[in-house]
């Protein structure tokens, strides 16, 4: 069931390169009574304990010095009610795994990310969010939740029990315990139709109102250096069915977007001066595309190529002027950015801890290419966000403490306070939560 870490290979690391941690021990659960055990022993031990999913966070939100728990026996599907429509599923379960295992019984997540390597409890615990006008994030789509709290008991939640848990464990940073399963509403499967295609930036600022009003899911990608983006609109659609073919599909998805990108990414860390040119070459390079399939086919994208990032959410009236200052920021201040700028949006949630709580959100995400310094931008980034009243993702690269928090989130003391009753003794602290929640 566990195993203690050595100086060879007890080092944990996160996808992104930002995070190492070297826990005391590690602890791979097979059921919720042999995750609860390790609980109740890292008390007795004097332990912290975190949980910790693929490693997509950027931020230390899962590292620990204490018992390092490994939700990799934890997976499946546990129940599927066609009655409720919900589907209740293990929390190491991949998001891959549980979209392709609902889609063999026809059914779907009405929203999702861009990716979907992570575990549903890493990505619903940390805020992932895809773009939707009327759908929220992953974690605003659960109806249930169940978690090993501090003193090893099993605690389940819904908005029926213990409403006040739930409405806080759905995006729980990991502080209120180790979640252990989720359920989920899900409807029957159905088809998105994507549309794909270059824009210049001042068309989709000046008519950024009426492209969200007019899809249920739009987002951008602006290429600093350039004037350019490439926009996409997912709609639901009657089909037929007309995914993008095998060979067009390897080729830009693949490829151009993943490997051709890496190797543009290698020569501007080499030579920063190149930059401006490779971005002016790859704001261009991928051609328009219509295509129809299934919900996570188009939602989802391969992320190959390692960057780090951060994420602001803003309110969604604030968005075009954020990002007119982030693009005048950039035009004057010498920096080399060779990722583009990803933009989405989410509907007001009442997750007490969602980045898109009480309020109609844009995101806006920079990124930068592994290996490459991104502190000067991500600095002057998080000024400009942090103006408009942005709220960081809390997976995401950000420099936010507590007290900034507090005056963020409408509910942050109702977050707090059930902090202090479920894990008064702070089992499950780490030096993340430290500086977001407090001591």
């Amino acid at each position: 069931m566990s195993r203690t870490a050595s100086a060879r290979n007890g080092t944990w690391r996160n996808w992104g390169g930002t995070v190492a941690a070297r826990p005391a021990r590690e602890v791979a659960p097979a059921s919720v009574e042999e995750l609860a055990a390790a609980v109740r022993q890292a008390a007795e031990d004097g332990l912290r304990v975190k949980a910790v999913g693929s490693g997509h966070s950027f931020t230390s939100v899962a590292a620990t010095d204490g018992v390092l728990i490994r939700p990799h026996l934890l997976t499946g599907i546990r129940s599927l009610d066609r009655a409720s429509m919900t589907v209740t599923v293990e929390a190491g379960t991949p998001l891959k795994r549980l979209n392709m295992a609902l889609a063999r019984e026809g059914l779907s997540l009405a929203n999702m990310g861009d990716i979907m390597e992570q575990t549903v409890a890493g990505a619903t615990s940390t805020g992932t969010h895809g773009t939707g006008r009327d759908t929220a994030s992953i974690a605003a789509q659960i109806m249930g939740l169940e978690l090993v709290t501090a003193d090893g008991s099993v605690l389940t939640c819904s908005a029926r029990e213990h409403p006040d848990v739930f409405a806080a464990a759905r995006i729980g940073l990991g502080a209120l315990g180790v979640v252990t399963a989720i359920t989920f509403a899900v409807e029957p499967v159905f088809l998105l139709t994507a549309r794909e295609e270059p824009m210049p930036l001042e068309r989709v600022l000046a008519e950024f109102d009426q492209l969200w009003a007019e899809n249920e899911h739009f987002e951008f990608y602006w290429f600093p250096h350039t004037g350019g983006t490439t926009t996409k609109r997912n709609n639901r659609s009657a089909g037929p069915e007309a995914p993008v073919g095998r060979l067009a599909g390897w080729f830009e998805d693949e490829l151009l977007s993943n490997g051709v990108f890496q190797v543009a990414n290698w020569v501007g860390r080499a030579a920063p001066a190149t930059v401006p040119s490779i971005a002016r070459i790859s704001s261009r390079a991928l051609s328009a595309r219509t295509y129809t399939d299934i919900p996570y086919k188009v939602f989802t994208s391969p992320r190959r190529v390692r960057f780090v990032e951060m994420e602001y959410a803003v309110p969604r009236a604030a968005l075009t002027g954020a990002l007119r200052e982030l693009k005048a920021m950039v035009d004057r201040s010498g920096l080399r950015v060779s990722f583009p700028v990803e933009v989405r949006t989410a509907p007001a949630d009442d997750v007490t801890l969602s980045t898109a709580s009480g309020r109609d959100s844009a995101y806006i995400a920079v990124h930068m290419f592994r290996g490459t310094p991104y502190q000067r931008y991500f600095t002057a980034a998080e000024r400009i966000f942090t103006a408009h009243e942005g709220r960081p993702h809390w997976g995401k690269i950000h420099t936010r403490d507590a007290e900034y928090l507090a005056a963020a989130y409408p509910c942050f003391g109702e977050f707090t306070a059930l902090r202090d009753r479920l894990d008064p003794e702070r089992r499950f602290q780490n030096d993340y939560l430290r500086r977001v929640l407090g001591s």
